[in-house]
């Protein structure tokens, strides 16, 4: 029987990349091209030079990845590319891009919500069965949904402001401590007393699974203009006492989420975490605490696939064709895209 194997093309931010995947659930190659250097300087990502750069290596990216694999565009089974959300200018590429291999080649095109590529990649990694419980966060998402199937998903709550990932980013770049800011935040915070300051934890005790990091940002701000000079362990204790005030808001969330999950199915026993603040340890930690305590299994992809890439587009993309979910060359790259508006 034919090898089933899908490519991946992720571009909705500021990683190109592409990956094969079979079945079986093997890597067969992956290929990520991060972007940092080109936004290093800019403090954040920008758009034009995103999408820029995004044309420059899609092509090279996805021919260096063929040849990685062994492999030939008349081995694909389809062609999977993050249809958004993201930014719309790195969407386009790779839509245009995918949409290309796939009518040249005479195969199947497949629309991946990058939000779903993220949600479903505990399933390529651990034995994770529907439903299951998910706190999806990342740079710019934070939030419980209930994921019932591929396409069906139900949500909890989500952020009424900024992300936790925004929110890591801003403090990084109050702080000084570079680009990207999630992960140079959480190196910083290793070294740091997460005592020494008493940021506030919102929308801890209130009912539902809402979330809010905007005055927690404010209160890092304050922090640093109360201090007539900033030290490098003045940066650490801030980033420390963040920290645990962000892990502290999640763990108060994902109880009341838990107790909703459970109501609703009480014979599920799987909770994972996906996006790239889910490589975070601090938050790995207190979610495997939390599950360990309700009698859940707690899951969460290997480190390296919880930043974009191509492995969960084309692990999505594998999921929706083994259930016949395909997709017109009549669709259009989305800017935003609502994980439960999918179906």
């Amino acid at each position: 029987m034919r090898e089933k194997i899908i490519l991946g093309i992720e571009s909705s931010c500021d990683e190109t990349a592409c990956a094969l995947v079979n079945e079986k659930k093997e890597i067969l190659a992956s290929i990520v091209w991060s972007q940092y250097d080109e936004h290093r300087r800019f403090g954040g990502v920008v758009p034009e030079i995103a999408a820029r750069a995004h044309l420059e290596k899609c092509d090279l990216l996805i021919n260096e990845l063929m040849k990685k694999a062994n492999k030939k565009f008349e081995d694909l089974s389809a062609v999977a590319v993050a249809g958004g959300p993201g930014l719309i200018g790195g969407v386009l590429v790779g839509v245009m891009t995918a949409k290309t291999i796939a009518l040249a080649h005479n195969l199947p095109f497949i629309a991946v919500n990058h939000l779903e590529g993220h949600s479903l990649t505990a399933r390529l990694s651990h034995p994770v069965e529907f439903p299951y419980l998910l706190l999806l966060t990342s740079g710019g998402h934070c939030q419980v949904l209930i994921v019932e199937d591929v396409g069906k998903y139900k949500k909890l709550g989500g952020t009424i402001d900024d992300s936790a990932g925004e929110a890591f980013d801003k403090v990084a770049k109050m702080l000084g401590v570079g680009y990207p800011g999630g992960p140079n935040v959480e190196k910083a915070a290793k070294d740091g007393d997460e005592k020494r300051f008493k940021f506030p934890v919102p929308m801890k005790g209130r009912e539902g699974c809402d979330f809010s990091f905007s005055g927690l940002k404010t209160a890092v701000r304050v922090a640093i203009e109360k201090l007539d000079t900033i030290t490098e362990q003045d940066k650490k204790d801030i980033c420390a006492s963040f920290q645990k005030a962000v892990v502290a808001q999640m763990q108060d969330r994902l109880t009341n989420a838990i107790r909703v999950f459970k109501e609703n199915y009480p014979n599920a026993k799987d909770m994972v975490v996906a996006g790239g603040v889910a490589a975070n340890m601090s938050v790995r930690n207190m979610l495997q605490t939390l599950a360990d305590k309700n009698d859940l299994k707690f899951s969460a992809p290997p480190i390296g696939l919880c930043t974009d890439n191509g492995v969960m587009i084309a692990w999505a993309g594998m999921e929706r064709f083994l259930k016949g979910k395909f997709d017109s060359f009549d669709f259009k790259a989305r800017p935003r895209w609502p994980l439960d508006t999918l179906e």
